[in-house]
């Protein structure tokens, strides 16, 4: 075994920028989902198929 100090203050620093990292991929992914799911929401919703006729004769 060596008598080498330990520098907790590196690991710290890793340690906060990889959890910091995980937040915003995690958040990117959230926001991406969020965003196809009302796209597809959308998509749905499109209304009703034309029928040829003016809209002001309903």
């Amino acid at each position: 075994m060596t008598d080498k100090p330990k520098n907790n203050t590196a690991r710290n620093a890793a340690l906060a920028a990889a959890g910091a990292i995980g937040s915003a991929a995690i958040a990117a992914a959230l926001l991406y989902a969020g965003k196809r799911k009302k796209k597809q929401n959308e998509e749905a919703q499109s209304g009703a198929i034309p029928s040829g006729e003016p809209p002001e004769t309903d």
